[in-house]
C-alpha cells in the first residue's frame, strides 16, 4: 500500500491516507514497520516544491492520523554530505561518511515516531524482555536524482567513516527511564533483529549506519553506576593517604608517651629505694648512716644470776 504514495498526489488523497493508516494498524510484524516508513517517505517527497533549498531542513506535513510522528527532511548533494557531514536534529553525521550508492542528490529523513507509533516498531522487532523508554528515532536516506514525483524512491545507505554517527536522545526527546538506571542503546536492524550496546555518555548512542534507534531497559536491569572520573579518584586517594599518615602519626605519639611514662616510673622507684631515710652519725671524723638497734634485749630466766 505504501507504493500508492509513490504516484503523483491524487485527488482522493484523504481516502488513500485513511487506507494506509488502516493497513498499518492491521499489518503484522516487520511489514507494519516498513509500511510506516513508506508513508513518512512519500509525504517527505510530496513536501518538496520548486522553492525548497538544498541543505535546508523542512518539516514533513503528515495527516492527522499520524500527528504523533514528527518528521523532518533535508536534501543534500552526495559529495557535499560526504565531505562536510550534517547535523539533523538528534543525529550528528561526521565528515568522511559514505553514501551507497552515491547518487547526485540524496533526501535524508529524520523520524520521531512518538509514544504511540513507536509501539509499531516495538511489536515488529524481537525485544525479548526489554521495554522502550524513548520514542523510536529513524534516519533514512533515499534517491532524489529523478523527478521528486516519480516512482523511483529507492532507499540508499549512509555509512559512518572514521567517526560513528552520534544520536543524542536528550534533544527534543522525552526519556522515561526510572531513576538510577542507565538505558541501553537499541539498534533496530533492517533484517528485523535488535542490537544492544552501552551508551557512550548519558542518553547518547553511536551507530555505524542509518536506521532506527531507541533507548531500552530490562525490568530487572541492575543499577549501573557511571564511570568515576580520574580527578575524583585522585582526590580520594590523596585524602585517604593523608588520613592514613595522620593516624600513623598519632599512633607513634601514643607509643612514645607510653615508653616515657614507664621510664619515669622506673626512675622514681629506683630513687625511692636508694634514698630510704637512715640515721646519720659521726664515726671519727666521718659522717655515716647508721641503723637503729634491732636486737632484742636479753632477759634472765627464772631469776637466775651468776655468782
Amino acid at each position: 500500500m505504501g507504493s500508492l504514495f509513490s504516484l503523483t498526489l491524487p485527488i482522493n488523497l484523504v481516502a488513500l491516507l485513511s487506507l494506509s493508516w488502516w493497513n498499518i494498524i492491521h499489518s503484522q510484524g516487520f511489514d507494519a514497520a516498513q509500511l510506516l516508513d513508506h508513508v513518512v517517505r512519500d509525504h517527505a517527497f510530496l513536501s518538496y516544491t520548486g522553492h525548497t533549498k538544498t541543505g535546508s531542513l523542512y518539516l514533513v506535513n503528515l495527516p492527522e492520523n499520524f500527528s504523533d510522528i514528527k518528521a523532518d527532511t533535508v536534501r543534500f548533494r552526495c559529495g557535499s554530505l560526504r565531505r562536510y557531514g550534517a547535523q539533523i536534529k538528534e543525529f550528528n553525521l561526521e565528515m568522511g561518511l559514505t553514501v551507497r550508492p552515491c547518487v547526485e542528490r540524496v533526501i535524508v529523513i529524520r523520524q520521531n515516531l512518538g509514544s504511540n507509533w513507536s509501539s509499531i516498531y516495538y511489536d515488529s522487532f524481537n525485544f525479548s524482555g526489554y521495554q522502550l523508554v524513548s520514542p523510536v528515532l529513524g534516519l533514512l536516506a533515499y534517491n532524489a536524482d529523478d523527478d521528486l514525483n516519480s516512482s523511483n524512491r529507492s532507499e540508499i545507505g549512509i555509512f559512518a567513516g572514521e567517526k560513528p554517527i552520534m544520536i543524542d536522545f536528550s534533544r527534543d526527546v522525552r526519556i522515561k527511564a526510572p531513576p538510577g538506571l542507565n538505558p541501553l542503546c537499541a539498534s533496530l536492524n533492517s533484517d528485523g533483529t535488535v542490537s544492544l550496546s552501552e551508551q557512550v555518555k548519558e542518553n547518547v548512542c553511536i551507530t555505524p549506519r542509518d536506521g532506527h534507534f531507541a533507548l531500552v531497559i530490562a525490568p530487572t536491569m541492575p543499577k549501573m553506576k557511571g564511570r568515576v572520573s580520574r580527578w575524583k579518584v585522585l582526590v580520594g586517594s590523596i585524602i585517604g593517604g593523608g588520613l592514613g599518615v595522620f593516624l600513623l602519626f598519632l599512633l607513634l605519639i601514643a607509643l612514645v608517651v607510653k615508653v616515657k611514662k614507664r621510664s619515669r616510673i622506673a626512675e622514681m622507684e629506683r630513687r625511692a629505694y636508694e634514698e630510704e631515710a637512715l640515721q646519720m652519725s659521726m664515726v671519727g671524723h666521718v659522717r655515716a648512716p647508721t641503723a637503729t638497734v634491732t636486737r632484742t634485749v636479753p632477759t634472765l630466766e627464772h631469776g637466775y644470776a651468776p655468782p
